[in-house]
């Protein structure tokens, strides 16, 4: 049982960890992926490097800092965030499940949705980006999970729960995961309907009819966990109180995740918000 589980190394994430680590908790951080920070060729306007630093140097030190204080890192994709019988977290990964007391999402905010027609329009409509959340409606009908990676595997074993009529389609790209699921690799023209989703066109002319879109492509976001356990969000941004704290107990956001100024300042000062939020909660439950 950890005190605190954080999604995403960045620097929200990291100066959760370090507030939390240096008051003295059990603390593991997961991240997968490449960040939006190594992307960046060189940083001036950050506190205390005269000369600029690289997002990738930048990015290193923090998790190197993390590491040498004592937190737990480790690279594994992270699927789906569970509330259990205690009232505490099941943090299930690639590899392994853990259990946590508070969870602090950090993951940055990824905008994977595909340019694909018809995606928005039929939004609430047959297309949908979570299967837990939306799986029960589609009962026996059949349905497709837009993929190609692990991430799209999870969504669409979720799904034979309530259907055994599942597709997972790449939009022509590669499968990157082994399934027994069925795959359709043909690029996607559009997705079909009048008011409600009535199928996908291929770009060979070909009609796959289906009756829900189940977007999951690339790994799971934040906003996509908050979904999963009823956190409110404002679009694709989780909502958070001044503190840093969503409406469901022990879990936080912060960073790009919840809006405003998208800058590295902006947030290590959320992650330390989180971070001291999540001490004090821990304190008080114990």
């Amino acid at each position: 049982m950890y005190d605190s589980i954080i999604i995403g190394a960045g620097p929200a994430g990291i100066s959760a960890s370090l507030y939390l680590k240096r008051a003295n908790k059990n603390v593991l951080v997961l991240y997968y992926g490449q960040s939006e920070l190594e992307k960046a060729h060189k940083i001036d306007n950050f506190y205390g490097f005269p000369n600029g630093i690289s997002g990738k140097d930048l990015y290193q030190n923090g998790i190197n800092q993390a590491k040498n204080l004592g937190v737990q890192v480790s690279n594994e994709e992270v699927l789906n965030i569970q509330m259990n019988e205690d009232f505490c977290y099941n943090v299930i990964t690639s590899k392994n499940t853990y259990k946590s007391k508070t969870v602090i999402i950090a993951t940055g905010n990824k905008k994977l949705k595909p340019n694909i027609s018809g995606i928005e329009k039929f939004e609430g409509m047959g297309v949908s980006y979570c299967a837990i959340c939306d799986g029960f409606f589609y009962r026996k009908k059949d349905v497709v999970v837009l993929g190609n990676e692990l991430y799209a595997v999870s969504e669409a074993e979720e799904l034979l729960n309530v259907t055994p009529n599942v597709t997972i389609l790449t939009n022509g790209k590669e499968m990157k995961e082994n399934t027994n699921i069925k795959v359709n690799t043909k690029k996607i023209e559009k997705i079909l309907g009048d008011e409600r989703v009535s199928g996908i066109l291929f770009s060979d002319g070909e009609i796959l009819n289906c009756n829900g879109v189940f977007v999951a492509e690339g790994v799971a976001g934040g906003s996509n966990f908050a979904k999963k356990l009823g956190i409110y969000t404002d679009g694709d941004k989780i909502v958070v109180d001044e503190n840093m704290q969503t409406n469901a107990p022990g879990i936080y956001a912060c960073g790009n995740l919840v809006g405003g100024l998208l800058q590295i300042n902006k947030a290590a000062y959320e992650g330390a918000m989180a971070g001291l939020a999540a001490v004090k909660y821990i304190n008080e439950k114990r």
